[in-house]
């Protein structure tokens, strides 16, 4: 399948959203909102931010209070006050944890979570209680410090789940705790994919409709309620231009050659794709499946920056790229006034590049070109001696330096430090735009373009006059993404200045 790439893919919006409008029953799992594009919020990440929670107000309730009240036994158990209220609060996570209460599901409700508030609470007391009557310690604890503790606790334990409370609503109902998913395949499979979801009262999706290759033929508008939106070549626009988190591909494992092809297809797109546990008899280990709420699936396509993975990811970026911005503003600087004296215009340059999901982001550098002779498009490889390169400018680009700017681009979201680097619109491979050379080569598209990547520090930077030096740059960026850890980011990130002192293909 040929899609043509671009900011939007143009899938005839306003036809399923005029399907979706004619659909009179909504069932349980039911998302039609094609335009929303809120970012995902990983229920687990959520969940985990609030266990920490509770663990740190009770931790601080503890210690603040023994800090207030008891400043003598303090003098000299401090050591075992600091013990208790830890194991306390690890205690209470613990109990809270079996109580259900990192349920994400439950957190929307403070007065049905109340009563199992306090019993988990007052249980996790509890074991204090007994650890200091059994092991004869009631002289050096005070008891009013514990009676203090568990009512102050209590009471921002509470007052934490009424926030957790409004944060849930407000993600519900923007849609940003639920992956939005779609089924492709109309069939038997599709029909019982969709029972399972619908039964199970934990799941965390929320289907946008079915896609077939039958649809507008011998396909009912329908499948149980969802609407039945197009074929395939529908299912890769609507991701193109709408957020799709997950596609389940429900199809018979006997048409094994088609699954294989969907998957490559839609390996270039930010989704995860899955296939349903049930469409085999093998059983496998059960570290081979992933799970949709409670239903078993198969990993077809994984996304790379999942749950935690995306949040690490994120922080490595903002605080290395600050901290960078910081220690680089006096090169900058110069770099800046440099480029200013030798020839007029401005000292930055903004070049609209491909980056996630093949939206177009402008990136700044530093200008390297005489204003009138400045390509934006880069329609035109830079050549050695390019008489459109000024002298500060050969410099710069040979060092790099020319990209210092695009730290800023790392803080306003539109970059990574370490991923595929962005590619201008109308970049070629001698002659042949990219994407014509490489066969799947939107696939680096699929997590953010960073700075600096696997494929530079391993040689393929600068000039690209052949389909070789292409082709192996987006093999070393596929490879990136596929293994990609902060552990490998830190590794490229080390690598760069060394990889920087081969200045050969730089011009």
């Amino acid at each position: 399948m040929s899609v043509v790439p671009g900011v939007t893919q143009n899938a005839n919006l306003s036809q399923l959203a005029y399907r979706l409008q004619a659909v009179t029953s909504v069932p349980r799992l039911a998302d039609f909102t094609l335009s929303r594009q809120g970012a995902l919020i990983s229920r687990r990440v959520f969940a985990d931010m609030v266990r920490l929670a509770d663990f740190l107000i009770a931790l601080a309730a503890g210690l603040i209070i023994a800090a207030l009240y008891v400043e003598e036994a303090l003098a000299t158990h401090a050591l075992g006050y600091a013990v208790a209220v830890a194991a306390v609060s690890g205690v209470l996570v613990a109990v809270y944890d079996y109580l259900g209460l990192y349920k994400v599901s439950q957190f929307s409700s403070v007065l049905r979570q109340l009563p199992m508030l306090f019993v988990g609470w007052g249980g996790a007391l509890a074991v204090l209680s007994a650890g200091v009557f059994f092991f004869k310690a009631g002289g050096e604890f005070s008891r009013v410090w514990l009676a203090s503790w568990f009512v102050a606790g209590f009471c921002a334990l509470v007052l934490e789940r009424i926030a957790v409370a409004n944060l849930a609503r407000h993600w519900t109902a923007a849609g940003r705790l639920y992956r939005r998913a779609v089924i492709f395949g109309g069939g038997e499979i599709s029909r019982k994919v969709i029972n399972d979801l619908e039964a199970d009262l934990e799941a965390d999706v929320r289907i946008c409709g079915v896609f077939d290759e039958r649809a507008g033929e011998r396909m009912p508008a329908e499948q149980l309620g969802y609407p039945v939106l197009g074929s395939f070549e529908s299912l890769f626009s609507m991701a193109r231009s709408t957020r799709i988190d997950l596609v389940i591909v429900a199809l018979p494992l006997s048409a094994e050659e088609r699954i294989a092809k969907i998957a490559e297809e839609l390996s270039e797109l930010p989704v995860e794709v899955k296939l349903p546990a049930g469409v085999s008899r093998l059983r496998f280990a059960r570290s081979a499946y992933t799970r949709v709420g409670s239903v078993a699936m198969l990993d077809l396509v994984e996304n790379p920056h999942a749950a935690w993975g995306g949040v690490a990811k994120w922080l490595f970026d903002k605080v290395i790229a600050a901290v960078a911005l910081l220690l680089l503003a006096p090169v900058m600087a110069a770099v800046a006034l440099a480029v200013k004296l030798e020839s007029r215009g401005p000292a930055l340059f903004r070049q609209k590049r491909y980056g996630y999901n093949n939206e177009l982001v402008s990136v700044f550098k530093f200008r390297s070109m005489y204003v009138d002779k400045c390509d934006a498009a880069a329609s035109k490889l830079v050549t050695k001696e390019d008489p459109r390169v000024t002298r500060v400018g050969r410099f710069i680009r040979k060092t790099s330096l020319d990209e210092l700017p695009q730290l800023f681009n790392v803080l306003l979201g539109d970059l990574s430090l370490v991923g595929p680097r962005p590619h201008a619109v109308q970049a070629k491979a001698g002659t042949d735009l990219y994407d014509y050379v490489v066969k799947g080569y939107f696939k680096r598209h699929k997590v953010k373009p960073g700075i600096t990547g696997w494929a530079q520090i391993n040689g393929w930077r600068g000039e690209t006059d052949t389909h070789e030096k292409i082709q192996k740059r987006v093999e070393h960026d596929i490879y990136y993404i596929e293994n990609w850890s902060i552990f490998f980011d830190l590794y490229i990130l080390f690598k760069t200045p060394f990889a920087l002192l081969k200045t050969e293909n730089s011009y």
